[in-house]
């Protein structure tokens, strides 16, 4: 026996998935830019950051 999606069942399926996997990538972006943001706000506090460029 053989089973068959139509047309909306596919359309659905993938429309699933990526809602799915566009949360996960959401996320895991804003999870990750909440780190780098965290080590920048603790380098500024203990007066560690780099200093800025020279203007010519």
């Amino acid at each position: 026996m053989e089973k068959k999606f139509s047309l909306i069942q596919t359309i659905a399926s993938a429309a699933a998935f990526s809602a799915v996997s566009g949360w996960y990538g959401f996320m895991f972006g804003r999870e990750s830019a909440r780190k780098e943001l965290e080590k920048l706000i603790e380098d500024l506090r203990r007066g560690d950051s780099p200093s800025p460029p020279p203007h010519s």
